[in-house]
């Protein structure tokens, strides 16, 4: 029986100044400021005929270890971080096929203004962009636009929903054919159809039209990380392809079920959202460079557990350092990712905070895949098919030029053999090549 194919996309942690502090990563941290490594990345998926690439991104500069700003400047965490939608227009100016997706926050960007944005990018690039739809998840980001925090997490999502009705009316506010481009007579837009939206709701209003005009893929493609329940209600409704995290196989062929059971009860065709889960293979020449490298995880956590629990409290909004390392974790609640959360204390049991963290940065995100090209290709095709899914996002701690090649110059190779990704693109908008399979 034939391979069936699987997607790969990239999930691009958006700071500026990547893995600082690691070997292989050249002088970032005085080239920062001009796109040449984010270049670089997407010209290689590109050649390795990757989905898209995902950027990651959040507004804000971290605070909350002993409530101060000094781990996260000091470390480069999560900082720089430049506007993702500047540099995906240089992205996609440098590619043809691959789809690029930047982060925009439902708080901090008016309706009106992603729709426009994410428009405006889907027009210059040929139909190959999408929108990553995030709410926030900090006060500290909140502060920086007038309020004082976030409103509660369930509150977020459902502000969301009405975020995303709005945009999907106004880049249908222009009819296919709008544009007629009659010479002969004078007419170049049909303003019989182009329409205003007028939308009011609970939470946002807006006239529309959009100014800028039809897109090419009608409407852009919507990434969500559905991981709490209103997450993954909304991805349900409206996301085209999904962040996944569920931890091992049983777990991540439970997530990707329900959310396709929530889409059908929603009157959506399940094959139309490819639900992608994050992974951070370990790909060396040697099965034993690859188990070295994978215990080296173990052995950096233990030396850096400031840095672990601030990093994850950074994602979680939970400030760790007045904490006791060395008992269980209590009761912990969160305004923030509570998915993140969740599985956080599930996974760490009876474990000590100490402990708990130390496994937690040592595991590389749904399924740990260590080894050569070829056994890490094996390992995501038994994964695969134990899931019954649709693919893999690709994330790295240690984003290099190096760690790049083993990824698109090493792994892909092995698994387009394998017959298990693509070896070229038939399509040229997003849309198309996330439905291709």
């Amino acid at each position: 029986m034939p391979a069936r194919p699987f997607h790969l996309a990239w999930f691009l942690q958006g700071s500026s100044i990547q893995a600082w502090g690691e070997p292989w990563t050249g002088n970032i941290d005085r080239e920062w400021m001009a796109p040449g490594l984010f270049i670089d990345l997407v010209r290689a998926m590109e050649r390795a005929c990757f989905d898209y690439l995902l950027i990651e991104d959040s507004i804000y500069i971290g605070q909350n270890w002993k409530n101060s700003r000094e781990i996260f400047l000091k470390n480069g965490m999560s900082v720089p971080r430049q506007e993702p939608t500047v540099v995906a227009t240089l992205m996609a100016a440098a590619t043809t096929r691959l789809g690029i997706v930047p982060t925009l926050s439902t708080f901090a960007y008016p309706p009106y203004l992603t729709a426009r944005i994410i428009g405006t990018l889907d027009q210059v690039s040929g139909g190959r962009i999408g929108w990553n739809m995030v709410t926030g998840s900090s006060d500290l980001s909140a502060q920086n636009f007038g309020m004082d925090r976030l409103p509660e997490h369930d509150t977020r999502y459902d502000m969301a929903e009405e975020y995303i009705a709005v945009c999907k009316k106004l880049w249908d506010s222009w009819e296919p054919g709008a544009i007629v481009a009659d010479r002969e007579g004078g007419t170049l837009i049909d303003h019989t159809k182009v329409h205003t939206i007028d939308f009011e709701g609970r939470h946002h209003r807006s006239r529309g039209p959009l100014n800028s005009g039809p897109l090419p893929q009608g409407q852009p493609v919507i990434a969500q990380a559905g991981g709490s329940a209103k997450g993954k209600r909304i991805a349900a409704m409206h996301a085209d392809t999904i962040v996944a995290t569920a931890r091992g196989p049983e777990a991540m062929k439970a997530y990707r079920d329900d959310v396709r059971r929530q889409m059908i009860a929603f009157g959506r065709d399940p094959d139309s959202c490819k639900v992608l889960f994050l992974l951070t293979p370990i790909v060396e020449e040697t099965e034993a460079q690859a188990r070295w490298k994978a215990e080296q995880r173990a052995v950096n956590a233990a030396r850096s557990v400031d840095r672990q629990l601030a990093r994850f409290g950074w994602i979680t909004n939970i400030d760790f350092s007045d904490a006791d390392l060395d008992a269980p974790l209590g009761e912990l609640s969160t305004n923030g990712h509570q998915s993140s959360l969740a599985g956080f204390i599930q996974r760490a049991g009876t474990r000590t905070l100490r402990e708990a963290i130390v496994a937690h940065a040592s595991q590389g995100y749904s399924i740990d895949i260590v080894g050569t090209p070829d056994s890490v290709a094996a390992q995501m095709d038994e994964a695969m098919q134990a899931i019954g899914g649709d693919g893999f996002l690709i994330t790295l701690g240690d984003l290099s030029r190096r760690s790049i090649a083993a990824i698109t110059d090493g792994l892909v190779p092995a698994l387009q053999r394998r017959g298990l990704t693509r070896s070229g693109y038939a399509h040229a908008q997003l849309r198309d090549t996330l439905l291709e399979f």
